[in-house]
């Protein structure tokens, strides 16, 4: 089995549609994609109704949080999605995504940037407006050459000249309301420093006591030694370790199944779930 647990659609910052997705994972090999929006579920309808023979979907969200000024993602899997405290939450989170974004607007126009509200919100279309949008205006601008690149202390990155903070779920809180709504949860891309800092191992140690389910290792964001260090931890601390390609479409330069997941430990993650299940796939349009 190929199996591929973290990706994003239009509904987030994904250039595939949920039915593009879905569709691409097929043409891809992959028998399992997780579908995981940033701190959206908007996409699942579209992706389960789209879902072919052979491919079965699981839902979720990369869910946006912070922990002693450090920015975290929290891959959030198969929790009822209409629960109403973890709603209430991430409706939270991406009510102060779109003030955020013309933040950040209006500290690259400072900075002598062309950039304007109209681009990003052209951009972002119907999905959940965030930094990627942002940073594909400043490449449409010629400001620099890729994404990637954007998310620079120069421009966008945490604590960057461009950067603007959001709400952000406290990663111990996240955790305890997936668990609430009967989810799992595992810390995406832990060690990705280009990124900007992140959580000490002695954080995720506290997180793993909280109930933290697992950790992605195999990440593009994370080198060999990198992997290694993080399978070692994940054995010292009893987590699960995944593999995710973190797929954006031509967003990112990462392909759909870079990196996958055991499916031992995607037999575990189903079987810690209560919340919601996997979708086999029925042929759909």
């Amino acid at each position: 089995m190929r199996i591929d647990l973290h990706c994003h659609s239009t509904a987030s910052d994904g250039t595939d549609t949920p039915a593009e997705l879905v569709r691409n994972a097929a043409a891809a090999g992959l028998d399992v994609v997780a579908l995981t929006d940033h701190d959206s579920t908007r996409g699942y309808a579209e992706a389960m109704a789209a879902l072919p023979h052979g491919l079965t979907l699981v839902t979720g969200a990369e869910l946006s949080c912070r922990i002693d000024g450090i920015s975290m993602h929290m891959l959030a899997y198969l929790f009822d999605p209409d629960e109403p405290a973890l709603l209430a939450e991430r409706e939270l989170v991406r009510d102060d995504r779109v003030p955020r974004a013309r933040g950040m607007v209006a500290r690259l126009n400072d900075l002598g940037v062309p950039v304007t509200w109209e681009q990003v919100a052209r951009i972002a279309g119907d999905g959940s407006v965030g930094r990627p949008h942002v940073a594909t205006a400043l490449v449409e601008l010629g400001v620099v050459p890729t994404v990637s690149d954007a998310f620079s202390q120069d421009w966008l990155s945490d604590g960057g000249r461009a950067y603007v903070a959001k709400h952000e779920t406290d990663p111990f809180e996240a955790i305890r309301l997936v668990k609430a709504a009967g989810g799992v949860t595992v810390f995406a891309h832990p060690a990705a420093s280009k990124r900007g800092r992140t959580v000490p191992e002695s954080v995720i140690a506290e997180l793993a006591t909280a109930g933290l389910d697992g950790i992605e290792v195999d990440h593009m964001d994370h080198d060999d030694d990198t992997r290694a260090r993080l399978r070692g931890l994940a054995a010292d601390l009893g987590l699960l370790v995944t593999g995710s390609s973190d797929y954006h479409g031509s967003r990112k330069t990462c392909v759909l199944g870079e990196y996958t997941t055991d499916p031992e430990v995607y037999g575990e993650i189903t079987r810690r779930a209560t919340g919601a299940f996997p979708v086999p796939g029925t042929g759909g349009a």
